[in-house]
């Protein structure tokens, strides 16, 4: 990815709502990279929801340097509800820049609550490798209704 000129501060380096947006777009193409591409998510009436982010910065990434990002998990529920996603930005040296940690949910679009995604969404967050702090979170709990 390229750091351009949208993603700039003030002080001439990437902003940190770029980070965040540079990490939903490359969750977005692993899930259609993985069978669920975003007219899925309409077609199923869920959508992904993030409840925190947390940046950390090591490096400065300045205007039309490229960056790669890599993404995995950090934690997943059982049936798949809850998710901490990461991705890590790498400058072209390899030195790492900066970390975002994503934790959320799927979100019913009707209902507006969260949900446990369809098989084929859930396999594909299987498929993520994980971060060395890995955790299993907390699944939804049974209807009783």
């Amino acid at each position: 990815m390229l750091a351009t000129w949208g993603d700039m501060d003030y002080n001439a380096h990437m902003r940190n709502t770029a980070f965040l947006d540079k990490s939903a777009d490359v969750r977005l193409m692993f899930y259609a990279e993985n069978g669920v591409p975003t007219d899925e998510f309409m077609r199923l009436g869920i959508g992904p929801v993030v409840k925190t982010d947390s940046i950390e910065y090591f490096r400065e990434v300045r205007l039309l340097e490229e960056v790669r990002v890599t993404i995995a998990a950090a934690g997943l529920s059982d049936d798949g509800a809850r998710f901490i996603i990461r991705n890590e930005f790498f400058r072209m040296d390899d030195s790492l820049a900066a970390r975002v940690t994503s934790a959320g949910g799927w979100l019913d679009l009707k209902a507006r609550k969260l949900v446990a995604p369809p098989e084929s969404l859930q396999a594909a967050l299987r498929r993520l490798s994980r971060t060395d702090d890995f955790q299993v979170l907390k699944a939804l709990r049974p209807s009783t209704a």
